[in-house]
């Protein structure tokens, strides 16, 4: 009773007492947010009128990072499972009787084509933690902005940016940021039929959000400062400072799944897979896409004694208009190194269709006092295909129990990334 009580205390402080009131997509958006006048830039200057020509820049720059930061760690969530959808022994019934279909406890992120069996269970729980390092290969505490002065006409008439000579001026933004997942997984999978499994996955989330960013205006006549952050007898205040921390917890997006098995030979098996992820955890605080996916597989694995490879490739639709449709694919293998240790590798792949959907500011072109092309922002305008590789065990006690431990690492610089993701889990069959 007591070690109930002490895990239930666990829970309760790690992913339920752990909430920010002001919520998480705000937080960083506060990282964009300089001055005091509750705009996302507030320039003084003595002249009024100039203190609203960085907004456009500022505002087009802080939206499109919020969005990109905010879909990445969803989209994060959403791709953490712990375990497959089938675990553990797999078996189908002869004569009423129970015939095992594999030799060992199964990969941890591929599928294989087996199915459970009918009645059988597979329970399983697991934590995955990820500390994001890099944003597009970008280290995220050294993201860049420029924000720009808007072109305006001058007092002739003429709509030249860079002319008058104070639409040169720019605030170079400097942001640092450090992001954190921590998700618990809990997921259940029945075998309706020999060949048909169904299952339930639901993600319990804890995100974390630190960082500081920094604002400084660069006039392009210092003796002649038009836009400020403030004015004191020593003169303009040409930098400014802000910071942002916050933490939200609770349900991701569930997800519900099915396996068909096509065809299940004593060496190769073919299958379907089926998941739907809906929208069940709060977009606002980055708890979960706000929109609902689906992933369609065609799963194929084969069983050489104590090897057991393994392909899927299939396609994810994302009803969402900041995050791209995908090509997935996973290659890899399980391998059972005695009879209560498996190992499993694999390569997974996420390829983007059309264009990305998560823009950077583009380029801006001067014409005076001379043409030339201004980068608004270090982070590269590219398609998000995701690649990593992942390498795990699985430890099966003598009461049955998988103990699951799996480190995944990316290998493209492509979205929101960590440098490691780190898993760990128990799972049952019965």
């Amino acid at each position: 009773m007591s070690r109930r009580v002490v895990l239930l205390a666990v829970v309760q402080l790690v992913f339920v007492s752990s909430t920010h009131a002001q919520a998480l997509r705000d937080q960083v958006r506060q990282l964009f947010t300089f001055g005091t006048c509750g705009e996302i830039i507030c320039l003084f200057n003595l002249q009024g009128f100039h203190g609203q020509h960085f907004k456009p820049s500022a505002e087009s720059a802080g939206r499109d990072f919020i969005s990109f930061v905010s879909s990445s760690v969803a989209i994060s969530v959403a791709n953490t499972p712990i375990t497959s959808a089938t675990g553990g022994k797999t078996f189908r019934f002869e004569g009423g009787l129970p015939v095992a279909t594999s030799t060992s406890a199964g990969p941890i992120l591929g599928e294989r084509a087996q199915t459970l069996g009918r009645g059988r269970w597979f329970a399983g729980f697991g934590l995955t933690q990820m500390t994001f390092t890099r944003l597009r290969g970008v280290p995220l505490n050294q993201i860049a902005f420029t924000y720009t002065h808007e072109d305006t006409p001058n007092i002739l008439g003429q709509d030249t940016l860079g002319l008058p000579l104070f639409e040169n001026d720019v605030i170079n933004v400097r942001v640092a940021m450090e992001v954190s997942l921590l998700v618990a997984t809990a997921s259940l999978n029945y075998g309706l039929v020999d060949g048909i499994d169904v299952g339930v996955t639901v993600p319990f989330v804890r995100v974390a959000i630190q960082g500081t960013s920094n604002a400084t205006v660069v006039p392009a006549n210092p003796q002649q400062v038009f836009h400020d952050f403030d004015s004191t007898a020593a003169g303009p205040v040409l930098t400014a400072q802000s910071s942002a921390r916050g933490a939200s917890t609770g349900l991701g997006d569930v997800e519900g799944h099915v396996k068909i098995n096509v065809t299940q030979g004593q060496r190769v098996g073919v299958a379907l897979f089926g998941s739907a992820r809906f929208p069940t955890g709060d977009e606002a605080n980055l708890l979960g896409s706000g929109r609902f996916s689906g992933r369609g597989l065609g799963v194929v694995s084969a069983n050489f004694g104590n090897f057991s490879p393994h392909f899927n490739i299939g396609y994810t639709v994302r009803d969402d208009s900041v995050q791209n449709n995908s090509i997935d694919a996973t290659l890899g293998y399980d391998v059972l190194l005695s009879s209560w240790a498996t190992m499993a590798f694999d390569v997974l792949g996420a390829w983007q269709l059309g264009d990305s959907h998560l823009n950077v500011p583009p380029p801006v072109q001067y014409q005076s006092p001379f043409p030339r092309t201004l980068d608004v922002t270090n982070i590269p305008a590219q398609r998000d295909n995701f690649m990593s590789v992942s390498v795990g065990f699985k430890f099966t006690t003598k009461r049955g129990m998988q103990i699951v431990s799996n480190a995944l690492f990316p290998v493209l610089d492509a979205g929101l990334q960590p440098g490691v993701m780190w898993t760990g889990g128990v799972g049952y069959n019965f």
